[in-house]
Order: C-alpha cells, then structure tokens, then sequence
C-alpha cells in the first residue's frame, strides 16, 4: 500500500485517521523491535509539553538487560518518560516504557499491569499482548502505531484495535530499519495509515492542540 502524505484539505479538525469525527486519542501505544531506538528518537522530542494522552511504548529487548530507555529519552523530551510499573495509572501527558522481561499491559479503566506470562512472538514484552490489552481496556480511546522491526510482533495487536474502533497507524516499510513488522501488520489490513516517522511525529503532536486548529496534518486511512 503506498505512503499516505496527507493535506489539510484531506483532513479537518474533527477528523480522525479512520475518517469519522472523533476526540483526540487517550492512550498511544507503540510497538518497536530492530531500528527502534533511532525510530522513537524522531517521534518523542517532538512531543510537545502540552502534549495530552498517555503513550505507552513496548520496545523488544534481551530480558536480563534492565532497560534504559527511559533514561536514555528523558533528557530530550518535554514531557515526562518514566519506566512502567505495576499498578500505576497511567500518565497523560506523559511516556511509559514497559520493562524488560515482562509483559505489560493495560487494565480498565486506565492503569498498568505487569505480567511474567510465557513470551508471545518470542517476546517478553509483546507487542501484541500491549495493544490487545489496550484494545479491550479503551476501545476507541486508543491510538496504536507500529514501528520498525524484524518478527511479526504487533500486527494482530494492531488488528485488534483496529476491530474495537480505534486508530491504527504503522510505519512505512520502506522508511523502516526492519521492515518486517510494518509489513505483517499491512498484510491483515490493520493500518488505517502508512506513514513515515516525519509525519508519525508531527500527527502525535497535534493532539496537544486545541480542536479549533486546524489538523492539517492527520493522515487519512490506507484504503
């Protein structure tokens, strides 16, 4: 499917990327494997400080190495990035990742789960097991973006939101360190949008912006 560059005549402010009115998402999740950390550093800094929902992002990564992403992020972003942690609520406004060696979830009405499940996809975290759980706890309240990487982790996830009426962006693979992940996601048509990360950032930071401004920037959905 081609990369969608959308126009602001191809999208108002009340214009979400499925095509139907709708307020801003309240939680983000994102998926990344291989080339994620170059991928999340063009979107985060772009978040701006009054950026409004909660991003949680699951990132693969060997399970007896403690992650430091957050504290690789933090220094160069406006909002908060704090590690997840069990029973936590979530943080809007703010980025969460998911620790290494655990599943982690999204609970109703809006908290964090952390779980020592058997790995899915090969992974613990999974992807999928992050946008499922998001998908059941928040329905259309989610936004799900699926970035770079080497398995199939993530597209039935994606799929999911899809399903329950949220939106569902992935990179394009042919921006994509790893295309893989992109491509498994395309291949259940579960990304409304197919964008490249320039335009990932820029979309996630119009939802600090009233609704009043004009959203030139949302993407329209792959068909």
């Amino acid at each position: 499917m081609p990369t969608r560059t959308p126009s602001a005549a191809e999208a108002g402010p009340a214009q979400t990327a499925t095509g139907q009115g709708a307020c801003e998402p309240e939680l983000v999740v994102v998926g990344a494997s291989a080339g994620g950390v170059q991928a999340l550093g063009a979107i985060l800094p772009r978040l701006p400080a009054d950026w409004q929902p909660c991003m949680v992002v699951v990132m693969h990564m060997p399970a007896r190495r403690r992650s430091r992403l957050a504290e690789l992020f933090a220094p160069n972003c406006a909002v908060p990035v704090l590690d997840a942690e069990d029973k936590i609520p979530l943080l809007p406004g703010g980025v969460l990742f998911a620790p290494a060696g655990y599943h982690t979830l999204i609970e109703s009405p809006g908290s964090i789960a952390l779980s020592l499940d058997e790995p899915q996809n090969y992974s613990r975290p999974s992807v999928d097991v992050l946008f499922e759980s998001a998908a059941w706890a928040l329905r259309e309240r989610v936004l799900g973006v699926l970035l770079t990487g080497a398995n199939a982790d993530g597209a039935q996830g994606l799929l999911q939101i899809r399903r329950v009426g949220g939106r569902t962006w992935v990179q394009s693979p042919a921006t994509a360190f790893a295309p893989e992940m992109p491509n498994a996601a395309l291949a259940l048509e579960a990304a409304e949008a197919t964008l490249d990360l320039e335009t990932i950032a820029a979309c996630l930071a119009e939802f600090s912006r009233p609704a009043s401004v004009d959203a030139g920037t949302q993407p329209r959905r792959n068909p």
